[in-house]
């Protein structure tokens, strides 16, 4: 049985379209993912279907080369945080932006529960403001 720390890992890892199927294999139903206020795509969503509408095809269409990189893990029972930067170029402004953030993952019984990022929501900000 894989660690809950190498199933959160195994969403980094691979390419975009490679980590959206191994995400959407682990993430339970009623799954939470929380977005940071600040971050433009802020609030809750529920299930997959709803993650993947809200978050990451806006990553994929408003984002040139849009990735989250992660540097290291913390692990405790069924908390997992990863730390890590995000980096890419928002398509409206041309403007790049690099952010450090944090990924508080729950787990049980090997799927994801919640997901709550923290993230340095200026540095994008900028990028969305452009100029």
């Amino acid at each position: 049985m894989r660690s809950n720390v190498d199933i959160v890992r195994a969403t980094y890892e691979g390419s975009a379209a490679e980590n959206g199927e191994r995400l959407r294999e682990v993430l339970a139903p009623d799954c939470a993912w929380v977005e940071a206020a600040g971050f433009p795509y802020a609030g809750t969503y529920v299930g997959p279907d709803e993650v993947f509408a809200g978050v990451f095809h806006r990553l994929a269409t408003e984002w040139i080369d849009y990735r989250a990189v992660v540097d290291s893990f913390v692990a405790e029972a069924d908390h997992v945080v990863g730390f890590g930067t995000y980096a890419g170029t928002y398509k409206a402004t041309g403007r790049a932006m690099r952010a450090a953030f944090a990924h508080h993952w729950t787990l049980r019984d090997g799927k994801i529960i919640r997901m709550v990022q923290y993230v340095d929501s200026y540095l994008v900000q900028q990028a969305l403001r452009g100029g």
